[in-house]
């Protein structure tokens, strides 16, 4: 969506053929944003989740005409902090519409456009561009392809696929919850913003029963505090650009010490920062979270800075660390920055922790196993040596789909590609990309004909999945397929969307 967009705003690039491929039954929309249930929301405000570049307020002004046409004053106010959290569905809504306004924009431009509903299974890469098969065998010539395939769905890390009771993908909740008995004991599986969604929805269809989030290490996301506007002056993207143009590289201390520089531009200190990535670590889940909505109007700024730099800055900063700072930074920080930095909106936070305090939902650390038992499930937690025994008739799958690193359909597509030597499987998940560009690298050297954006791109690049970061990444293609169309290698004839 965010790539069509960018197209659309290219008002004097040549038209040629634009062919979407997506198979699945919401065009544009993805796994999480599909027609659902109102008490879904996203975990950030339309300004942090607007797909036009360089237009923060693109979807405030779609808000304010969905209202108009609708004769609606619903603003979606989170009741805490006063701030906007649309439904996924909403959100859904918007990505639909504006990627038809972009579809409309092209066509009337002269672009063709071709949607085909089935996905790409392999590809071949020619002396002038590549051809592509769909899983019906039918191949398609094009000139660029640009490979913005999701995670997919969850994982399935306990083999439990096919049994009575589990449930191994929760969105839309609408639907994957409607057959669960009122009084039944559901364990969920993670502890993270799906999780939490995953709550709210039993707790809005009014389940009895009691519901247990089993983790590893009981790490919630974060509490979103008020709103408050900063522009960024030193932790930038384009101050860590500068730093690849010149080839310079960066540590983590070089890191902190940006992030100093910018806090101490509003009367911060970085020990603010440190302290609540320690808490992760070192404070009880539930005291953590009734901490954090008592900060939500904090005069204190240090998080709402945070959470604006590392979304923002993320992918230009990952290229530029050390691999040891890198394996550092996923092993040591990686959860925290996630829970910090994706918080939950406090009014989420407010109603988790009133079932909490109810009773009727727990938080149960140190999973380590789950088997089926014919009636239910039998799940294993473990605390030192000591193992304790739990059981649930119900298991829904919360864990975070990007563990499975690229969607299971997409495998196909990409073993193709690395078995033709057109692209090369990133340790860390994902394929090797460059920054500048996300054209697809082998051995550092980069296709002009192909691209990444998101999922794909995961570990070249750090906050993949950040709206903002699409958006950036969807203008930095068009640039780059624009530069490489206009040296007379060819004409932007055909780009293909997979």
């Amino acid at each position: 969506m965010s790539l069509l967009d960018a197209l659309a705003a290219e008002t004097d690039l040549a038209p040629g053929t634009i062919t979407v491929f997506e198979p699945s039954k919401h065009l544009w929309r993805g796994r999480p944003y599909q027609p659902d249930l109102d008490v879904v929301r996203v975990n950030a405000t339309p300004q942090d989740m607007s797909v036009r570049a360089g237009d923060d307020h693109h979807m405030f002004e779609w808000l304010a005409g969905r209202n108009l046409f609708e004769g609606s004053r619903s603003g979606y106010a989170d009741p805490l902090s006063g701030a906007q959290f649309v439904p996924r569905a909403v959100y859904g809504d918007y990505l639909e519409q504006s990627a038809r306004a972009a579809l409309l924009a092209l066509v009337r431009r002269g672009w063709r456009v071709e949607l085909v509903r089935h996905r790409v299974e392999r590809a071949q890469v020619n002396p002038d561009g590549l051809t592509m098969w769909t899983d019906k065998g039918v191949p398609h010539e094009v000139d660029y392809a640009v490979f913005s395939v999701g995670a997919g769905r969850p994982a399935d890390l306990y083999a439990l696929s096919g049994h009575a009771g589990f449930i191994g993908e929760p969105y839309p909740v609408r639907d994957s919850l409607s057959g669960i008995a009122p009084e039944a004991d559901i364990a969920l599986i993670g502890a993270g913003l799906t999780a939490v969604d995953v709550v709210l929805a039993l707790a809005a269809r009014g389940h009895q029963g009691r519901i247990r989030l089993f983790s590893r290490r009981n790490v919630l996301p974060g509490v979103r505090q008020r709103p408050v506007h900063h522009v960024l002056r030193h932790f930038t993207p384009a101050r860590f650009r500068a730093l690849a143009a010149r080839g310079e590289r960066l540590t983590l201390a070089d890191l902190v010490g940006v992030m100093a520089a910018e806090l101490a531009e509003v009367g911060e200190d970085i020990s603010t920062v440190r302290r609540e990535i320690d808490a992760v670590r070192t404070e009880d889940a539930v005291d953590r979270l009734r901490r954090q909505l008592a900060e939500v109007d904090s005069p204190s700024i240090a998080m709402r800075v945070l959470q604006q730099a590392v979304p923002e800055a993320g992918p230009d900063i990952w290229p530029l660390l050390t691999e040891q700072d890198k394996n550092l930074v996923l092993a040591e920080h990686d959860r925290a920055l996630m829970s910090l930095c994706c918080p939950m909106p406090p009014g989420n936070a407010a109603a988790l922790l009133r079932l909490i305090d109810s009773g009727q939902v727990e938080l149960v650390s140190g999973l380590v196993g789950i088997e089926p038992t014919g009636h239910g499930f039998r799940l294993a937690t473990a605390r030192g040596e000591h193992t304790t025994e739990h059981r649930a008739d119900v298991v829904v799958n919360a864990v975070n789909a990007r563990l499975r690193k690229l969607s299971e359909k997409a495998t196909p597509l990409f073993s193709s590609l690395v078995a033709n030597g057109a692209a090369e499987p990133h340790p860390r998940g994902g394929v090797h990309v460059e920054r500048a560009t996300s054209r697809l690298t082998v051995d550092g050297v980069a296709n002009p004909r192909l691209y990444g954006i998101g999922d794909p791109t995961l570990g070249s690049l750090f906050f993949t999945f950040g709206v903002q970061s699409l958006v950036d990444r969807a203008v930095d293609i068009v640039a780059a397929i624009r530069e490489h169309s206009s040296a007379g290698a060819d004409r932007a004839d055909e780009l293909l969307l997979a």
